[in-house]
């Protein structure tokens, strides 16, 4: 445990939940230096097979249980606290982020579905993560009935809703689970239920409404007309089970209740700031406030975000709001949906027995073999293209039934030679959502990356830069920016009466940095990626235009097969 000169400094928690876990980090408010990072896996993990001691789940469900939210806290702020030798007194602030949108039913006193015995068993009573894509025919509709309306959410979200987002979720539990809507008196995103769980007040935040629940700044949600065209159990559904009052990042949500201050070893009142979402507090931790650089959130997927000076409708974006991610700008929000899991996927099952020999032979891990082999190659000469949609594709296309392809194998392709071409359709689909935004004329001048990916793989970040022809900084820390970003929110939330920051500019000014290290695009490379890119772009244009429909056709007869 570090000496402290007791009283001197201040401190901040962020507090950052992720896909697989929690992590809450304690933070020095003068400077950001990070004094304790703690990880808490959530007990139940993602539940996608079958429900904890209930039924098995249908394709395309992904939920978790809100109980291992709360674990975090309980484990994770003493833990965190007692590392970096903080005394309560000393901690003036706490901010938290989400994955979003992950939704939850729950009572009117904040009380989840899931909880009660009536529910336990019910798959649309728990949360549903992120990444559930079972919604897909309700976001279908919304997209139609919104078309047929020419609803404004239309065109913030370049032209499609998400099956990811609030409202096809909503409308999934209102098509398959009536009892359990009629029971929910909220429905409520996780980064507003952990906030109305520590200050016992539910304040809902402009972030994720704005981005996943067609909220616009002014005007509100869209009409009980169009809710009632939706489902007729929805006319009402904003202003009850959806409160129509939100408050701006960084605002105080409340104080800490007396029962989390028990439990956690803070004190009672301690500021909390408004919820926030994980890509979107990621950004002014990368010391990004102004436009011009593209924020890459890399891990499991890929969150993509801009801060421009005016509203642009961008194709195939997760969303365009004023204010939503720093005050006075417009954010943009583009993504992957499938990054590091491709990668994953492949480690899992296309390494053959001959890395793994050697690897054992050099005494080296096997991704590092991989990698070396990977890095041997030069771009083309794989003689593969690959289009990167194991997860479906969230931008630009916006659509979850689309699939992977790979095309170029012969009897001579080898595991380096596809793993290399699996990086390569990442970056192309990142160097699509760039081309997206300069088709509108907004800047993209250079890249910022965080979060697993860039630590752990230096060949992916120059295939970045040799793909987008951009120069690639690195925030420093990588991995827990989006918990350094709750946590300046928490010292927003503070304010500088109390130690922290009235704005989150100043606290970006002296909490964020980025490293000395950046990579830049060689010239060479990125010659030949013009070229494979062209590839790419037939292929994702052809497949993910409706000229040839067979991703959608297989999945759904996979479907019809699994369902017998």
């Amino acid at each position: 445990m570090r000496k402290r000169s007791l009283g001197k400094d201040k401190y901040v928690l962020g507090i950052d939940y992720g896909t697989e876990s929690g992590r809450v980090i304690a933070v020095r408010a003068s400077d950001g230096r990070i004094e304790s990072s703690v990880i808490i896996s959530y007990p139940d993990g993602v539940i996608d097979e079958r429900l904890p001691g209930g039924p098995k789940l249908e394709p395309d469900w992904a939920l978790q249980n809100p109980r291992d939210y709360l674990t975090v806290l309980e484990k994770g702020v003493p833990k965190a606290l007692k590392a970096a030798g903080i005394r309560a007194e000393d901690v003036i602030g706490l901010g938290t982020d989400f994955t979003a949108s992950s939704p939850l039913p729950s009572k009117s006193d904040g009380t989840p579905l899931s909880f009660l015995p009536q529910f336990r068993k019910q798959p649309h009573a728990w949360v549903k993560l992120w990444k559930h894509h079972a919604a897909q025919p309700e976001a279908n509709r919304i997209n139609e009935i919104g078309r047929e309306r020419d609803e404004d959410f239309i065109r913030i979200y370049g032209g499609k809703y998400s099956s990811e987002w609030f409202f096809s979720k909503l409308l999934q539990v209102a098509d398959e689970a009536p009892a359990v809507y009629e029971a929910a008196e909220r429905f409520i995103e996780a980064a507003d239920w952990i906030v109305w769980e520590l200050t016992g007040e539910e304040k809902r935040n402009t972030c994720t409404a704005g981005y996943k629940a067609m909220w616009v700044k002014g005007r509100g949600f869209p009409s009980p007309e169009f809710f009632r065209a939706l489902h007729p159990s929805m006319e009402n559904v904003i202003g009850t089970k959806v409160p129509d009052a939100y408050y701006p990042l960084g605002a105080r949500a409340g104080g800490l209740t007396a029962e989390w201050a028990k439990k956690t070893g803070l004190r009672k009142g301690t500021p909390v700031s408004i919820g926030n979402v994980d890509a979107h507090v990621a950004v002014p931790a990368c010391t990004v406030v102004e436009p011009g650089s593209l924020v890459m959130i890399m891990g499991t997927s890929i969150c993509h975000m801009l801060l421009g000076t005016e509203r642009q409708m961008v194709e195939g974006m997760c969303g365009t709001v004023e204010d939503g991610i720093v005050p006075g700008m417009w954010g943009f929000e583009a993504g992957q949906s499938a990054v590091g899991d491709i990668f994953a996927w492949f480690f899992e099952n296309g390494v053959p027995a001959a890395i793994h020999q050697q690897a054992r032979k050099e005494r080296k891990p096997f991704l590092s073999v991989l990698e070396n082999r990977a890095a041997a190659l030069k771009p083309g000469e794989s003689g593969l293209v690959a289009l990167d949609w194991w997860n479906g594709n969230r931008s630009i296309l916006v659509d979850v039934d689309l699939t992977g392809l790979l095309v170029g194998m012969t009897l001579a392709t080898r595991a380096e030679e596809i793993y290399r071409a699996l990086m390569e359709a990442t970056a192309f689909g990142t160097r699509t959502i760039v081309e997206a935004f300069d088709c509108k004329g907004v800047k993209v001048e250079h890249l910022v990356a965080c979060g697993g990916l860039p630590e752990k793989n230096r060949l992916l970040m120059q295939i970045y830069a040799d793909v987008t022809g951009r120069d690639i900084r690195l925030a420093d820390p990588l991995q827990t920016c989006s918990a350094l970003g709750a946590a300046m929110h928490g010292a927003v939330a503070a304010g500088a009466a109390g130690g922290g920051y009235d704005t989150i500019v100043d606290a970006a000014k002296h909490m964020a940095r980025v490293q000395k290290l950046a990579y830049k695009p060689r010239q060479e490379a990125h010659e030949i990626y013009n070229r494979l890119f062209k590839e790419y772009t037939t292929l994702h244009d052809y497949f993910g235009r409706g000229a040839n429909d067979v991703m959608k056709r297989l999945k759904a007869l996979k479907r019809e097969m699994t369902s017998q």
